[in-house]
């Protein structure tokens, strides 16, 4: 070989060499990524676990109310009108007391504000808690209790009731607006209070229109984002929207003839066109939709829940819908099921 070939010869080998490592390198990259733990499609696309079509809790007596989910701890909290205190319930349908105090007669209606760390608490007497009502508090009590939601300590109690001393009294369910602002149906007089998010309560509107009479007037209640609050009325099935900057301006909404929202009790916006309404006194939860800003509305489905005096519904996550199944107040238990329209 002459010189310029062995020259040449030379120049050319360390590139052979540099090419056979470099594609023995990209095979052993290749093999341990597909050996790595965590690196395939299919843990990527994983669902999480399938929630339940129905829990069924084994407390006898406890006649819950008012349901909310709590999503960061994977349980439903629950109230109590025959023992006041809260409860959890997870999805084995294991209870557990989350938080209780002397002043909860009968718990009602709840509302977890999440972002504000706190579970928000509607408190009155109707006689149910035979152990905790007095004379001075049996149907005059209306109340709001504010609890830290992780660790169940009490952080306010506001007494409603005291800005209408003559009345009768009944607070009943909970909306919070995009503020921190907190406003409180009464089903015994026609007032909806609001706390501020320094603890002020108020009488946020009072009107004869959202009476119920001698019966059950103001129940369910939501806040929109668009700025009102939707608020419907058990006797009559009236639901009300009420801006909540200018609130003696508020309307009915228009239902068409033969849409029966009779006995209506808890509520639960889906979104801004989907409300659902559960109907006690008809043992159906109602979805509702409007098209106009809440001008108008109209049934596009329902659930039969059978008879079990159902009350209100939580979401669970965008999908999922669960309605509360008190039964009675002496019932061996309660359940809280899915809905399916």
């Amino acid at each position: 070989m002459t010189a310029p070939m062995l020259f040449s010869s030379l120049l050319r080998q360390p590139v052979l060499v540099t090419l056979g490592r470099y594609a023995r390198l990209t095979i052993l990259l290749a093999t341990v990524a597909g050996a790595l733990p965590g690196c395939s499609d299919d843990d990527e696309t994983e669902s999480a676990p399938t929630a339940p079509d129905r829990i069924t809790v084994p407390q006898a007596g406890l006649h819950p109310e008012g349901i909310q989910y709590d999503e960061v701890n994977k349980r439903f909290l629950v109230s109590s009108r025959t023992q006041g205190k809260i409860g959890s319930v997870k999805d084995d349908s294991t209870y557990t007391q989350f938080a209780d105090e002397p002043r909860l007669i009968s718990t009602i209606g709840l509302n977890l504000d999440a972002s504000r760390n706190r579970l928000l608490v509607a408190v009155s007497d109707n006689g149910a808690n035979a152990a905790r009502t007095t004379a001075a508090t049996l149907r005059k009590l209306a109340a709001l209790a504010i609890f830290n939601s992780t660790s169940g300590a009490l952080q306010n109690y506001i007494d409603l009731g005291n800005l209408r001393p003559n009345q009768a009294h009944f607070a009943n369910d909970i909306a919070v607006d995009a503020q921190g602002n907190i406003y409180i149906t009464d089903s015994l007089s026609p007032i909806i209070y609001k706390v501020d998010a320094l603890g002020v309560a108020s009488v946020f509107l009072e009107n004869n229109q959202l009476s119920g009479g001698t019966g059950f007037g103001l129940n369910g209640i939501v806040f929109h984002p668009d700025g009102y609050l939707l608020v419907a009325k058990a006797n009559d099935g009236s639901l009300f929207k009420v801006p909540v900057a200018t609130p003696a301006s508020f309307t009915k909404v228009t239902t068409p003839a033969g849409l029966n929202l009779t006995g209506a009790d808890g509520l639960l916006l889906l979104n801004p066109q989907t409300l659902l309404l559960v109907s006690g006194s008809q043992t159906t939860v109602l979805r509702l939709s409007s098209t106009d800003a809440w001008a108008t509305t109209n049934s596009t489905g329902s659930f039969a829940t059978g008879a079990v005096s159902p009350t209100t519904i939580t979401r669970r996550n965008t999908s999922d819908a669960y309605v509360l199944y008190p039964f009675q107040s002496t019932s061996p238990r309660f359940a809280i099921v899915k809905a399916k329209f």
